[in-house]
């Protein structure tokens, strides 16, 4: 049974990694502060996904880091991409996925 949970982990750390390499290359182009850029997952589905193997309290804990630096990552991209007031807010909404009760 360690075999898929090996697999299991790898994927996750994939799934990890994969976004935050993609977010760390700067834009070619100035972006365009209006517009927001097309996320394929957002931070949630990511989180989700990490924290599917862990249970009860320490599914919460790991959820709410998890969720944090998403938003932290997601504001360090709004601001270097210049969006302020109201753009903001949303990119950062769009990108994070939302803080619905969908914790477990």
């Amino acid at each position: 049974m360690k075999l898929p949970s090996a697999a299991v982990a790898a994927s996750l750390v994939c799934l990890i990694i994969a976004p935050v390499s993609a977010q760390t290359s700067p834009p070619a182009a100035p972006a365009n502060p209006t517009g927001t850029v097309p996320v394929p997952a957002t931070k949630r589905v990511t989180c989700l996904a990490t924290t599917a193997s862990l249970k009860g309290q320490d599914k919460r804990d790991q959820m709410q880091l998890c969720m944090a630096q998403g938003r932290l990552d997601c504001l360090r991209q709004a601001i270097d991409q210049k969006v302020v007031g109201e753009p903001r807010k949303t990119l950062i909404k769009s990108c994070v996925g939302g803080d619905g009760p969908e914790q477990q």
